[in-house]
């Protein structure tokens, strides 16, 4: 012990250069670096530590900003993206995918509405499978073979009743041609719900002979995750395709305004950002928000005007065949001429610039893809969290799976939707409905005598009698 009170002792010249007082005692060193070195050490910020009261600490902590970053100068917060020697190999891979991504859509839009269609149907079966296998345990699966094609029958049965519901004015277009054809699509369509209920019950029922003793909090547990897959991949898939057969316009303009945000974002935050937005996204800045909202919505109102010159982007399909549209591009999609302000005519070759009227409709889609849609992905990002996985999948590089892409998707699909259907789209009936209505509704004496009371109404309009 004397030994090291010595001023000169080594353990004291080692206490003085680690920063102690001279009088520090031994033990305190000890243990300090015995914390430093221990595996749960909370200096440790890359491992779990083992016991239940620790990880509860350690999660709670993995949550918050680190006590450096609130302490750091600003300078240290400025460069706290730039500072990640990954960063750029990172924004490299998902440049490229995104390249790749982007080249494959021109493609498949270029192609028409039915691949289109295919596209989101694919995406959908990538997006089922992702969220299928979140809760998948392999030592249950073991025990009930043939238990995960249920998922898949309760899958396909949904994409029957729900495109079925949504496509089949488009389905008797096209075979309309064809009387038999005609004859068998329209009985189809007439019993489609009863074809999709009796399927249901046969996947209920199957569920239902394939539950074991020891497994039922596990099957009930698939059986309702099933449901709610079903609910969040249909419900947004089914406002898309519906968008996509109002006109191709529809359909890519609000997804190019979530992937526009989306890039904005990211490289705002990753220059600017500086001020963390929300914990659930640790990386999201109010930079990378705001710089992300002005951009999106400038490039909504730019971007609609490129579109709306091109008719096969504005033509409604209205059958499900693959060739060239030609259609009256309507009044949204005619330009208005507004002149310019005397003190920028002066300056400028042009007096007058046109603006086509659904360009002020793309400003609100660009507010909502900017302001609101975001928040998908925050609520995608917590239910990550929660579930301790850091992307649904693997299938696109440097994105995660298709479910990470689509999370924004699919709350603006639902919001354009809606808003076509309010603000766009004229609610009355076309003669074409109503016609496909009486040919399927009605018998042969029936059209005869609906066809002898029309004639008696316009012959008396025609004599004035109205």
């Amino acid at each position: 012990m004397e030994k090291d009170l010595n001023q000169n002792s080594p353990r004291i010249r080692k206490l003085r250069d680690n920063g102690y007082p001279p009088n520090t005692p031994t033990s305190r060193m000890n243990n300090n670096n015995q914390r430093d070195n221990h595996p749960n050490s909370p200096r440790d910020y890359n491992h779990t530590p083992s016991s239940p009261t620790a990880r509860l600490r350690w999660r709670n902590r993995s949550n918050e900003i680190p006590t450096e970053v609130k302490r750091g100068n600003a300078s240290n917060v400025r460069n706290l993206l730039l500072g990640d020697k990954n960063k750029y190999r990172s924004m490299w891979i998902r440049t490229c995918s995104s390249l790749w991504m982007l080249g494959g859509v021109f493609f498949i839009i270029y192609m028409g509405h039915l691949y289109i269609w295919a596209m989101v149907v694919g995406i959908q079966i990538f997006m089922a499978k992702e969220l299928f296998f979140l809760l998948r345990r392999a030592h249950e699966e073991r025990r009930l073979p043939g238990f995960r094609l249920l998922n898949w029958h309760f899958f396909f049965t949904a994409m029957l009743f729900v495109y079925g519901r949504i496509l089949q004015q488009q389905l008797v277009n096209t075979v309309s041609s064809d009387r038999f054809i005609y004859k068998l699509v329209s009985g189809l369509i007439k019993y489609q719900m009863v074809i999709c209920y009796f399927l249901y019950i046969a996947g209920f029922m199957w569920f239902i002979l394939t539950l074991k003793k020891k497994m039922y909090k596990y099957q009930f547990g698939q059986y309702a995750w099933t449901h709610m897959i079903l609910i969040v991949v249909f419900t947004q898939s089914s406002f898309t395709v519906a968008n996509i057969f109002e006109g191709i316009f529809w359909f890519l303009l609000p997804a190019a305004l979530i992937a526009m945000n989306d890039v904005a974002a990211y490289f705002f935050g990753f220059y600017f950002g500086k001020t963390p937005l929300i914990k659930l996204s640790p990386k999201k800045t109010w930079e990378g928000f705001i710089g992300a909202s002005v951009a999106t919505t400038i490039s909504a109102f730019l971007f609609a005007n490129v579109l709306g010159q091109f008719q096969w982007l504005t033509c409604p399909r209205k059958d499900l065949s693959t060739g060239w549209l030609h259609c009256d591009p309507g009044p949204l999609f005619r330009p208005e001429y507004y002149p310019l302000p005397t003190w920028i005519a002066s300056f400028s070759p042009w007096k007058e610039i046109s603006i086509l009227p659904v360009q002020w409709h793309a400003f609100s889609l660009g507010l909502f893809a900017s302001v609101i849609a975001p928040f998908g992905g925050f609520f995608a990002s917590g239910f990550k969290r929660a579930f301790k996985i850091k992307d649904f999948g693997d299938s696109i590089p440097g994105h995660g799976g298709f479910t990470d892409r689509m999370d924004c998707q699919m709350v603006m699909a639902i919001f354009a939707y809606i808003y076509i259907q309010s603000f766009i789209v004229h609610q009355d009936y076309s003669v074409e409905m109503i016609l496909d209505h009486i040919s399927r509704s009605l018998g042969h004496e029936e059209q005869k005598m609906l066809y002898a009371k029309l004639g008696d109404i316009l012959r008396h309009k025609l004599q004035g009698g109205f």
